[in-house]
């Protein structure tokens, strides 16, 4: 005798609801914006009833709101602790990049990671309230950790703005694979449809990274003022008996 499924709880059809509502938002938001999305074109597409957004989100603006949250909760939850002290700069700068990278495993232009690059990339051209709160909660303590992190390896006690810039280089070559993937294509479709891209861009900009930080390394330590043992060291070489005038 078969058994019969059990009815989905209370809980789980508010859960299903919310998930739907959430995809739909993340499609709709990013062709029309905050401001051209309806409510009730929304629900429809969610297949749920017009008063479901006010019952889970509250109103649009607590919609759009967890439609941000989510993918950004998702990255900075997939770094870990990448900016654990006793790991090797490598290692750490690949825990790093790695959920930078994610988004790469899609390339279907109607995948939901596609339009949430779509919607994030209309943010950073036009960034709401909701997304200035939500960067200043949840991405600016990362790129605090970021900082520390550069700063330690290029031995300083403190990031300063050089060392913010760098990490602004390192993200951006991370971004660019994301946020101009359908330019990549035009230009170097290979780069994206290998056999195993996602590893072969990783690999290449774990190395990038560190030859960007030993360039800074390398700029700090020609522009340090030589101390007195360095001057002496010097004057020697130069005063040394057969050393060409």
């Amino acid at each position: 005798m078969g058994h019969r499924s059990e009815p989905a709880s209370e809980t789980d059809r508010g859960a299903a609801a919310r998930e739907h509502l959430v995809a739909a938002a993340t499609r709709i938001f990013a062709v029309k914006g905050y401001a051209g999305a309806s409510t009730r074109e929304i629900c429809e597409a969610a297949g749920v009833n017009v008063a479901s957004i006010h019952y889970y989100f509250g109103d649009k603006e607590g919609l759009y709101r967890a439609v941000l949250m989510r993918p950004l909760a998702e990255m900075t939850a997939g770094f870990g602790r990448f900016d654990d002290p006793a790991l090797p700069f490598e290692d750490a700068i690949r825990m790093f990049l790695t959920p930078l990278l994610g988004v790469l495993a899609g390339n279907d232009p109607d995948d939901l990671d596609a339009h949430v690059m779509r919607l994030h990339l209309r943010e950073t051209l036009e960034p709401t309230p909701a997304f200035r709160e939500l960067v200043a909660q949840l991405i600016v303590p990362v790129h605090r950790a970021l900082t520390a992190l550069l700063a330690r390896h290029c031995g300083l006690q403190a990031p300063d703005t050089d060392i913010a810039q760098l990490s602004f280089a390192i993200i951006a070559m991370a971004n660019d694979y994301c946020l101009s993937r359908e330019f990549m294509k035009m230009l170097a479709p290979e780069v994206l449809e290998r056999p195993q891209a996602e590893r072969h861009i990783l690999d290449r900009l774990v190395g990038y990274s560190r030859a960007l930080v030993e360039h800074e390394q390398a700029r700090r330590a020609a522009a340090r003022p030589a101390t007195p043992a360095m001057k002496d060291r010097n004057h020697a070489l130069r005063s040394r008996p057969g050393r060409r005038r």
